[in-house]
């Protein structure tokens, strides 16, 4: 992998640990109980938005072809994953691997 991929990846995913880091303590929960749910959010998000020609790009086109009467030619479906993407997943994975231990209790529950 490139220097500059990884120096993505790493900076990816530290914005990532401190927005989650702020929304733990908002909610006063410690950062693992909070991972998993926003790497879902995260790498919804990202492949939602480096996606082109999905459903959404369908409707678009059906309703402007529908208000001007010409016929689009529709997009075929493509994702453009990169490194914050990947970055995303991998936060999403150590999540649900936290998630997993707090749900079986080998990570004990926080002391008030």
């Amino acid at each position: 992998m490139k220097t500059k991929n990884l120096m993505i990846m790493l900076i990816t995913l530290i914005v990532e640990v401190i927005i989650t880091y702020y929304i733990a303590s908002f909610f006063s929960v410690r950062l693992i109980e909070v991972m998993f749910f926003t790497g879902i959010f995260f790498a919804g998000t990202i492949y939602y938005f480096s996606s082109g020609g999905g459903a959404i790009s369908r409707l678009f086109n059906a309703q402007v072809s529908g208000q001007t009467g010409l016929i689009q030619q529709n997009e075929r479906f493509t994702v453009k994953v990169g490194p914050v993407f990947w970055a995303s997943v991998v936060f999403f994975l150590v999540g649900l691997v936290f998630f997993i231990l707090l749900i079986m209790e080998v990570i004990p529950p926080q002391d008030m």
